[in-house]
């Protein structure tokens, strides 16, 4: 029994202890306690700064998906002005013609020099398409040439042409018209217009070739200016193509297409005249004008100019004021560029082996309205 109390008293003590070193342990802990809190405030704090690390990283993400559609809408900015721009340009071009036409820029501040430079190259130019070109009235002699001139105004010189044989072939000379019934020569000259006029101006110059100057045309340029409806126009066309005097002929055809070219801004025929003279040597002043009268009637029109077809675009400023394209401004073309009889029923034989095709007479199939859309008026 002493013995089992022994036991149970050494236990107690060792309990007790136990006791003592846990409550002195505890105490102890109560003085480190402050060093464990920083650590679990550090630990907190860590896991706060991991949680708004997080939070910050998870910003960024969002922030970056919202950048993401930025970026993808960057290649439309890329794509809608550049691109179309540029697609635009090359169509442009394209439907011009296919690099055959490059026209040329305003002669903005063009020195007179290079405007003459410009203007023969134009010459030049024209006359290797129209190695042919002529005056397109038929005429035998120098009588013919000064009445079929002066009956060419205000009409077309096919009608012309088709008018003058049977004319000539009752009136062959000077003396002849003067002395003519004047209601039968209106009854020829009818299909030409204005016939009445017109007769009293042939009528008129025959009795002044009569009675001054012996039945002959004169070759010089102030005696012709005085016969009856014959102005300075009609009286070049005589003595550059029946006299082989140089002249410059300004019809209605010449007047467009210089100023188209800017050779002269000038609009009477005297001024236009003498600025164009002076771009040109004298010797080359009636075949300049068979150039450009052929080309004004064949491409270079009044209303639709041949611009998709014309050799010299690349010369002129107002390139494009007409059809651009190839195939449509190939329509357009006119008497033997277009595959049309041409104006004269003796046309020289220059013309026939270039492949123009001789005008039908008065009365033939068709011959009753312009052959292939020939102008209203003919030189003017």
């Amino acid at each position: 029994m002493a013995a089992a109390a022994r036991k149970a008293a050494v236990a107690k003590k060792a309990a007790a202890a136990k006791r003592t070193a846990k409550s002195s342990a505890g105490s102890g802990t109560g003085k480190r306690a402050p060093s464990k809190a920083p650590a679990e405030k550090t630990a907190a704090s860590g896991t706060a700064a991991k949680r708004a690390a997080s939070g910050t990283a998870a910003k960024k993400a969002a922030s970056a998906k919202k950048l993401t559609p930025a970026k993808k809408s960057a290649p439309a900015k890329k794509s809608a002005p550049a691109k179309k721009t540029a697609s635009v340009k090359k169509a442009v071009p394209a439907e011009v013609s296919p690099a055959r036409i490059t026209p040329a820029k305003p002669p903005r501040g063009e020195s007179h020099t290079a405007l003459v430079r410009r203007a023969r190259r134009i010459d030049r130019e024209l006359a290797d398409v129209y190695p042919y070109a002529h005056p397109e009235l038929d005429f035998e002699n120098p009588f013919q040439l000064v009445v079929a001139t002066v009956l060419s105004a205000q009409t077309t010189d096919l009608r012309v042409n088709q008018t003058t044989p049977a004319l000539f072939a009752k009136y062959p000379t000077p003396e002849d018209l003067a002395a003519a019934d004047p209601e039968e020569v209106e009854e020829i000259l009818r299909p030409t217009g204005f016939f009445r006029a017109k007769t009293k101006s042939v009528m008129g110059l025959s009795k002044a070739l009569r009675d001054d100057f012996g039945g002959e045309v004169p070759g010089r340029l102030e005696d012709l200016v005085k016969l009856p409806g014959v102005g300075r126009k009609t009286a070049f066309v005589v003595l550059g193509n029946a006299f082989g005097r140089p002249g410059i002929t300004v019809d209605t055809h010449f007047q467009r297409l210089v100023r188209r070219w800017q050779w002269t801004d000038a609009k009477e025929p005297d001024k236009i005249e003498a600025a164009v003279g002076e771009l040109f040597p004298k010797t080359g002043w009636t075949m300049l004008s068979h150039h450009v009268i052929f080309h004004g009637r064949r491409i270079c029109h009044a209303r639709k100019p041949a611009c998709g077809a014309c050799p010299i675009a690349p010369l002129c400023p107002a390139y494009g004021e007409g059809e651009t394209d190839p195939e449509k401004a190939k329509k357009l073309l006119k008497y033997e560029k277009g595959g049309f009889p041409g104006q004269r029923l003796n046309p020289p034989q220059a013309y026939l082996d270039a492949g123009g095709i001789p005008a039908p007479p008065l009365g033939a199939p068709g011959a009753g309205s312009p052959v292939s859309g020939s102008p209203a008026r003919g030189t003017g």
